[in-house]
């Protein structure tokens, strides 16, 4: 027996690493599914006498889109973003990510701003409570203040079909 002890080891390593090879990158879980999102108070891009807190959102299933004016992929969903603000389907939070060059107010105002508030996140802590690793992050937050979805990468249209209008559904949205 101890003899097939390393093949059996090795043969269980390779499943493992076999398994991962088929998991999507995109799907980081999400230790805050179900909890309560992370509480924070900013103040607002182009107005830093106002500020957002989630509590401002209590009792609306809302999105929160955590982007940055230097991200690419946060570009490439900007379209879809103003198609949905557009359409009313659900209000959009824009927490602006690390945006050390200040460009988000003058990028915003060239291009439209899709979101209900833009609170401005400059040194990430916020984005770090929710434990995003790049942007765009999006989570979708209940009536309650407690995450139910989240998403890393653009949302375009085929995101928005088979993720997130499910989810919006289930919440009764």
């Amino acid at each position: 027996m101890k003899r097939w002890l390393p093949l059996v080891l090795f043969l269980v390593l390779v499943g493992f690493f076999a398994k991962g090879l088929f998991l999507n990158p995109r799907e980081v879980p999400s230790p805050f599914i179900g909890r309560t999102a992370p509480a924070f108070t900013l103040p607002l891009v182009g107005d830093a006498g106002a500020s957002f807190s989630p509590a401002d959102m209590k009792g609306k299933i809302w999105m929160l889109n955590i982007w940055a004016p230097w991200c690419v992929s946060c570009r490439q969903e900007h379209g879809f973003l103003m198609q949905l603000a557009q359409s009313g389907r659900i209000p959009i939070v824009g927490l602006n990510w690390k945006d050390a060059d200040r460009e988000a107010q003058a990028l915003l105002a060239r291009t439209g701003s899709p979101y209900v508030a833009v609170p401005d996140d400059l040194d990430g802590r916020v984005g770090i409570d929710y434990g995003v690793t790049g942007t765009p992050e999006t989570y979708i937050i209940d009536r309650e203040g407690i995450v139910r979805l989240k998403h890393v990468g653009p949302i375009g249209p085929d995101v928005w079909q088979t993720k997130f209008e499910p989810k919006l559904k289930e919440l009764g949205a």
